[in-house]
């Protein structure tokens, strides 16, 4: 018999299946104290929380019986992963509940955008009779811009075009042939904010997408733009958007979430005519919670009965002399793939990992989830890891390919990441060298040794005298010290590349001015932080 315990409140619905079953025994125990938790869950196979309960490092300790934490909801940062993974406890969540609810939400918040609905009821309720202030706009014949194709953007974009809306749709893994099936136009960012009437976002909050809507955003943005944010508090700045609307840029905009939750009392949102705001309900219907709660408890039974689950969100079971194997590429994997990564500039449409060495005689699926989520986690952040990235890969139709080979070219083991897009193909591969640790070895054509960590500027460029000379003269003058160089060249003045760590992020007019020093072809900026 197995004890399950619900320290949250979970809808009774949602876990039916677990109290009818004859091998579960289900308990409810909410609002308990870490201490409280402490003293009683050795006794229990299973825990089920929503946001409340935070799974600490120390609970964990003490569940000595515990299998399985479920967490009744997308997000599982109240849960100590690492401490989980370490005891062997399995963390799964319920990724795919929300989406209709988040998106019906989003889409209410357009409706009640478009034809000023909160504003007119609060007159209405007032007892003002005023139909000449909310003069309204049709959805119908507007351009949307969908910023961010996952789940829930992909649903937004299906009911936009019941609407009669044309969709403007960005998404860094989103190709022409997957835009096409969805029946939106691929767009940009810029083409999107200086075209769409109606700006929906749906991506994850990364150091990229912070602020990806902000004062230069506004600058070019057409006017009269509507902006609707149900996804992360931090996508826009926000006192940048109260200065747009108030310049007359944006014609109103509707939030469900903020950069700070609760906001504080003196938010310029909350009192702004023409800022719709509502508390984080994205997720709040009561079909919401019980699909969640019914997604969770389905895993939990499956996990005790010991068959074959989905949806962990920490390290899946991998035999021991497997393990012992590959952890010590886990972290060069992941690297390769957040540095190939910032190489390409278009959606990737394929990836290919070819393991060379004694790493070939392996089941290197483990390892794979590593390189695949280094790929996804520079546009998704923290929305992959290494149990859903091979499916967040096959929902944008990202093709993966898995090669191996006996021959290493001088290494014991390789690793080696190339990802093709529609116009490019790029190639970066590393190994682990003693007494070094983690290495690049190879970007591309050319061969170089560089440690994958910090700042990192490659720059393509023309095998000339002077180059190596002008690029650290730039970067000295404006106080940003190198750490390392690599230079490598195909042949004496052809093409070449060089491969710096800086101490700092390189500022953004530095950087262009890099752009145009003679003989650079082309310049990224590589964050490995």
């Amino acid at each position: 018999m197995y004890k399950v315990l619900v320290s949250d409140p979970i809808s009774d619905m949602g876990i039916q299946q677990l109290v009818d079953a004859a091998d579960i025994t289900v308990e409810k125990k909410t609002g308990l104290s870490e201490d409280e938790l402490v003293a009683i869950i050795a006794d229990y196979d299973a825990l089920l929380v929503r946001s409340q309960t935070r799974v600490t490092a120390r609970i964990l300790e003490a569940a000595t019986n515990l299998k399985v934490v479920g967490r009744a909801g997308v997000g599982v940062d109240n849960i100590d992963l690492e401490a989980a993974t370490k005891r062997g406890v399995i963390v799964i969540n319920a990724p795919d509940g929300n989406t209709i609810t988040t998106c019906e939400h989003a889409f209410a918040m357009m409706m009640a955008l478009s034809r000023h609905i909160p504003q007119a009821h609060m007159k209405t309720v007032q007892g003002v009779w005023d139909r000449k202030s909310f003069l309204g706009v049709e959805l119908r014949n507007k351009t949307l811009g969908v910023l961010g194709m996952g789940r829930i953007g992909s649903e937004v974009a299906k009911r936009a075009k019941a609407f009669g809306m044309d969709i403007l749709a960005y998404d860094p893994f989103l190709t022409e042939e997957r835009a096409e099936k969805l029946q939106v136009k691929l767009a940009s960012v810029d083409e999107i904010i200086r075209t769409a009437d109606f700006m929906t976002l749906h991506t994850p909050l990364t150091p990229e997408t912070r602020h990806m809507i902000s004062r230069p955003q506004f600058e070019v943005m057409k006017k009269g733009m509507r902006i609707v944010n149900c996804a992360r508090g931090g996508l826009v700045d926000e006192l940048a958007l109260v200065e747009a609307i108030d310049q007359g840029i944006v014609a109103g905009a509707a939030f469900d979430v903020f950069e700070e939750e609760p906001p504080r009392a003196d938010h310029p949102f909350l009192n702004h005519p023409k800022i719709v705001v509502t508390p984080h309900l994205g997720a709040s219907t009561i079909e919401a919670q019980e699909n969640v709660a019914v997604d969770v408890s389905e895993q939990v039974l499956l996990i005790l009965r010991n068959e074959p689950f989905k949806n962990a969100v920490n390290m899946p079971h991998v035999p021991a002399n497997v393990l012992n194997k590959l952890q010590p590429y886990f972290k060069l994997g992941e690297q390769l793939g957040v540095f190939v990564s910032q190489m390409v500039e278009e959606p990737v449409q394929e990836i290919t990992v070819k393991y060379s060495g004694e790493l070939s005689d392996f089941d290197t699926q483990p390892l794979t989830r590593y390189i695949i989520k280094g790929v996804l986690s520079h546009h998704l952040g923290s929305d992959v890891n290494i149990i859903n990235s091979m499916h967040l890969a096959k929902s944008r139709d990202v093709n993966i390919t898995i090669e191996k080979s006996a021959a290493t070219k001088g290494f014991t083991n390789l690793l080696q990441v190339t990802l093709k897009t529609k116009n490019e193909q790029r190639t970066v591969a590393g190994t682990l060298l003693n007494g070094y640790g983690e290495r690049i070895v190879q970007i591309d054509r050319f061969t170089v040794d560089v440690a994958p960590e910090g700042n990192i500027l490659l720059i393509a460029h023309t095998d000339k005298p002077g180059m190596i000379g002008n690029v650290g003269s730039l970067l000295g003058n404006n106080d940003v010290n190198i750490a390392t160089m690599q230079v490598s060249r195909s042949a004496a003045g052809a093409d070449a590349i060089m491969v710096l760590s800086v101490d700092r992020v390189v500022p953004h007019d530095v950087f262009q001015q890099m752009l145009k020093v003679n003989g650079i072809v082309k310049a990224r900026e590589i964050d490995l932080i």
